[in-house]
């Protein structure tokens, strides 16, 4: 084992601070990664202040982080796909069981046992894993991906989960070129979802609560936006629509936006908020609507998405900032106070 810095959260109430934990010397088929940038996902903050305790209790001390990008410095004899000096990534998992259905299908996020990269039970080490809020990471070769090496890295970070996660469904759904597509919400979420939906040749339109976000959607890709407050204005789009992406995390009327939709038009969940949203059978079954729900993407598909985002040049819109502003940073989380994701510059760790 060795020391690796990292910031932790003591309780739910207690603030991430500085503190040491241990990670594993890497075995045959692990590799090691300093870690240069982390971006700050939602799940995060939830973790920390045990949000999610009804589903996943936190286990304390906990080091939340699962956009994690770095440089590969140490790899195990059995590496084939890394060696020093290479770039390299990590998503929301580092390990599963490799030989259940799921996994045998490329959907390791389903595996039953997999193991999220922080608080996880840690097979290797005992108690639970600890994330990307730390100067270096161990991780299965398998569940390591490779980074293009033209992309800001600080943008790439966000890909790892908030990439993932959109471009999972829209790429899953189908050939949308030239489709109309909607993507509810413009936030961590709902801007990757216009930037790849628009990268797929769809007729891109953002529904937003907020008119003052228009001019933004616009500058990401859109084609139009929907002031979704406004009645005559979803009035006059109501089933026009291919394909919708909700991300929106709060309660929310989930059927004003099933209306929008055409014949076996699908809208896809990614969101998820804390309460159930009330859904009618009728705006299902007029139309044969259907509604799903998805979760982030393999790592066959991780890859892919990467491999895409270098092709397109796309990457998160951050607001780079040092580990020691994580505190105030989660503060603005709540209130939706960034453009569009936080992605930690990790060489700040190294002033603890």
């Amino acid at each position: 084992m060795y020391k690796a810095k990292a910031y932790s959260a003591a309780s739910a109430t207690a603030p991430l601070a500085s503190t040491t934990i241990q990670r594993r010397e890497p075995t045959d088929r692990d590799v090691q990664i300093e870690i240069l940038f982390c971006g700050i996902c939602h799940s995060d903050l939830h973790t920390v202040r045990d949000e999610w305790n009804s589903v996943m209790p936190t286990i304390y001390p906990c080091v939340p982080g699962h956009e994690i990008v770095g440089r590969v410095t140490k790899v195990g004899s059995a590496v084939t796909k890394f060696k020093p000096g290479d770039l390299a990534g990590v998503g929301c998992l580092v390990d599963s069981d490799h030989s259940c259905p799921s996994c045998e299908a490329n959907l390791e996020q389903f595996c039953t046992n997999a193991t999220f990269t922080y608080n996880s039970p840690d097979k290797h080490l005992g108690g639970v894993t600890y994330g990307g809020y730390s100067d270096s990471i161990v991780v299965d070769e398998h569940f390591v991906l490779r980074v293009p090496t033209n992309l800001n890295l600080a943008g790439v970070a966000p890909l790892l989960c908030a990439g993932i996660t959109t471009y999972s469904p829209i790429h899953r759904w189908g050939d949308i070129k030239g489709k109309k597509v909607g993507v509810v919400g413009l936030g961590g979420l709902g801007h990757m979802g216009v930037k790849f939906a628009k990268a797929f040749g769809a007729h891109v339109v953002v529904f937003t609560t907020s008119p003052g976000k228009k001019e933004d959607a616009l500058r990401l890709g859109a084609d139009e936006v929907i002031i979704s407050t406004d009645a005559e204005q979803m009035k006059q789009h109501a089933g026009t629509f291919n394909f919708i992406l909700d991300t929106i995390a709060a309660d929310h009327d989930l059927n004003a936006y099933i209306h929008m939709l055409g014949l076996e038009g699908n809208i896809t969940l990614v969101g998820a908020p804390d309460k159930p949203l009330a859904l009618s059978s009728f705006a299902l079954l007029f139309g044969r609507r259907s509604v799903s729900g998805s979760l982030i993407g393999g790592l066959a598909e991780t890859q892919e998405m990467l491999d895409f985002c270098g092709e397109h040049n796309i990457t998160s819109d951050v607001e780079i900032i040092p580990i020691q502003r994580v505190n105030e940073a989660y503060e603005r989380l709540v209130k939706s106070d960034v453009k569009y994701r936080f992605s930690i510059d990790m060489a700040s760790l190294k002033a603890e």
